[in-house]
């Protein structure tokens, strides 16, 4: 079996999928069709079913698929205006699967780095915070085990940069690391501040996703987002470990506007220098990680795909 993103035009197609989301049963000039958007580790694709004059039955198959749940498909890739999708023209070229069936995670893409040693390289980074009040903060949260788990489990985002199992943790060592090289260039800076910043400004994350068959928002981080729950999780945990006022709002601050602009979903612009790199170095590492993807992954034959992040994307 293929993955969605080795199908070529014309290839037969025979795998299991997970269903992102579906679009109603329509009428067209031989029966009836409905299109699903499906997907593997690799990417995602748009499904069309070109179902017959049974409208009954093509419904019955339509409603027995469920959104997050994983069908067995029998099809062929096409081409439709520059885009490969798959083709299902039987009843039968679509099986629904139960959950006995099939491991959730095998939907869901991994860190291609190693778990484990990321979080060694977590606790190293704590270790360099060498002030005492910034370090119980660190420790309050990455000593516990259960939020380490989850901390180095969570995806750092639900389409664009790191995207999967390992996402969140893999994207902050790739900030802390940056700010560190920064920070040579600027030796008056709070470097502990700006390392404390740097390692918590995205817990909310561990609260904001779901993971099943997809990486999902769960119904708090649709109506609050990370930054409120990350904001949250560090004022609880400020009122129980004896810090500074100064140096527990200069955290608050970090966190509350690490995206930089308004425009962003940031509440508060940054306001002071080790603020202000934190937010520049997080948009680095996560607007290179998407346009490298883009470069890598863009299916067409041009020197540029066409993006609403950057623009054209140079490809060569």
């Amino acid at each position: 079996m293929k993955k969605l993103s080795d199908l070529k035009p014309f290839d037969e197609v025979h795998g299991r999928y997970v269903v992102k989301f579906k679009k109603p049963v329509q009428r067209y000039a031989k029966g009836y069709r409905f299109e699903l958007r499906i997907g593997d580790t690799s990417c995602e694709r748009m499904l069309k079913f070109w179902g017959p004059e049974n409208e009954r039955a093509v419904r019955e198959l339509y409603e027995s698929i469920p959104k997050g749940g994983v069908i067995e498909v029998r099809g062929q890739a096409n081409v439709f205006q520059d885009r490969l999708e798959i083709t299902v023209n039987e009843l039968d070229g679509i099986k629904v699967l139960s959950p006995e069936e099939y491991e959730a995670k095998e939907f869901v893409k991994i860190s291609e780095r190693d778990r484990e040693e990321m979080k060694k390289e977590l606790l190293e980074l704590i270790e360099e915070v060498k002030d005492a009040e910034y370090r119980r903060v660190l420790d309050s949260f990455f000593s516990d085990e259960k939020f380490l788990d989850l901390f180095t489990f969570a995806p750092a985002a639900l389409y664009k940069h790191h995207n999967w199992i390992g996402g969140l943790v893999e994207h902050t060592l790739n900030v802390a690391n940056i700010c560190k090289k920064v920070l040579s260039h600027y030796p008056t800076l709070d470097k502990d501040l700006v390392l404390t910043g740097a390692l918590l400004h995205d817990i909310g994350k561990v609260r904001e996703f779901e993971i099943g068959t997809s990486i999902t928002v769960s119904r708090e981080g649709m109506l609050l987002g990370h930054v409120v729950l990350g904001l949250q999780m560090l004022a609880e945990k400020l009122n129980s470990v004896e810090i500074s006022k100064e140096k527990k709002l200069k955290l608050m601050h970090m966190l509350e506007s690490h995206h930089g602009q308004e425009e962003y979903g940031s509440p508060k612009v940054p306001a002071f220098p080790e603020a202000l790199l934190l937010h520049f170095v997080d948009y680095l590492d996560s607007s290179v990680s998407l346009m490298e993807r883009v470069r890598r992954t863009a299916e067409t034959e041009d020197d540029f795909f066409y993006t609403k992040d950057f623009g054209n994307v140079y490809l060569r």
